[in-house]
């Protein structure tokens, strides 16, 4: 039997890059190994097209990427692995919309405000002053993480249990992803998993008679949805060790927290050390 085709999709902040200092110069030769070998590394992320652009243009990725927690996936035009139907072109990209437009999830956010009877604090609502005391993020990154297109971040309540916002959002037609700090108000469309499952598809169109396996690398609960549609999941401990919600998974867990972490279990699963022998090794549903 010939070797599956290796599929990583990865988080960014706290996976592929240090959680504190976003660093990435340990995953650099694990990147330049997958990038001799042909292997497709994906990120998935709730950061924008324009941050996520910096990174690919400082790692020399090519692949398609996902952003704003599966709300827009874009192609390279040029990729040769990806079918490219049914996109609208978005600058050197084939770009296929999974969310909504940002003044949609804007509108979502105001109505969702009434429905609370909660002031709620989005990033359109907040000046660059406020969102750097929020987010300790240096001017310039701050204003890639303000370019949205597809959804709207917006400041966790702590007065109201999440369950409650969740169906509240639900109600509206759309989803949101809670988490510590920010909530992220995405389309009832949009989704980590439901955009990593678009790529895999594609991918199996372009290649019909080859066998898949595909990796998902992740560290927090809003990884759940893309961890949880890929043949192998990895998780990426902090210093404190893995998240209790993703541990309790039974999935295995990097050696190290990220980038090291990262680049240990890359390079295994480029020599095969990961992939068990017993794995189910299939084609994505057509």
């Amino acid at each position: 039997m010939t070797n599956p085709q290796l599929l990583i999709f990865t988080d960014l902040d706290g996976t592929l890059l240090g959680a504190e200092d976003y660093s990435d110069e340990a995953a650099l030769p694990a990147i330049a190994q997958l990038q001799q070998q042909d292997i497709p590394l994906i990120p998935v992320t709730s950061k924008t097209r324009a941050e996520v652009e910096v990174l690919r243009h400082g790692l020399n990725l090519t692949d398609p990427f996902i952003v704003e927690n599966g709300s827009g996936i874009f192609i390279p035009v040029g990729n040769p692995h990806f079918t490219h139907e049914r996109e609208e072109h978005a600058d050197e990209y084939h770009l296929l919309r999974l969310g909504m437009t940002y003044s949609q999830a804007r509108a979502i956010l105001k109505t969702l405000e009434t429905a609370l009877k909660r002031p709620l604090e989005g990033f359109g609502d907040l000046s660059e002053a406020q969102l750097q005391a929020l987010t300790q993020l240096p001017l310039e990154d701050l204003k890639r993480a303000k370019k949205r297109e597809f959804s709207e971040p917006f400041v966790t309540l702590q007065s109201i249990p999440p369950e409650i916002v969740t169906a509240k959002v639900k109600e509206l037609g759309a989803e949101v992803v809670v988490g510590d700090r920010f909530s992220h108000l995405i389309s009832r469309h949009a989704g980590k998993g439901k955009a990593v499952q678009e790529l895999v598809q594609r991918y199996q169109r372009n290649h019909p008679d080859q066998t898949l396996f595909t990796v998902g690398l992740g560290n927090s609960p809003n990884d759940l949805p893309m961890l949880e549609v890929v043949d192998q999941a990895i998780i990426l401990p902090g210093k404190k060790g893995p998240h209790p919600q993703l541990q309790a998974r039974g999935w295995p867990v990097a050696p190290a927290p990220a980038p090291q972490g990262w680049a240990d279990v890359v390079q295994d699963l480029i020599s095969e050390a990961i992939i068990p022998d017993n794995a189910t090794l299939t084609k994505a549903t057509q």
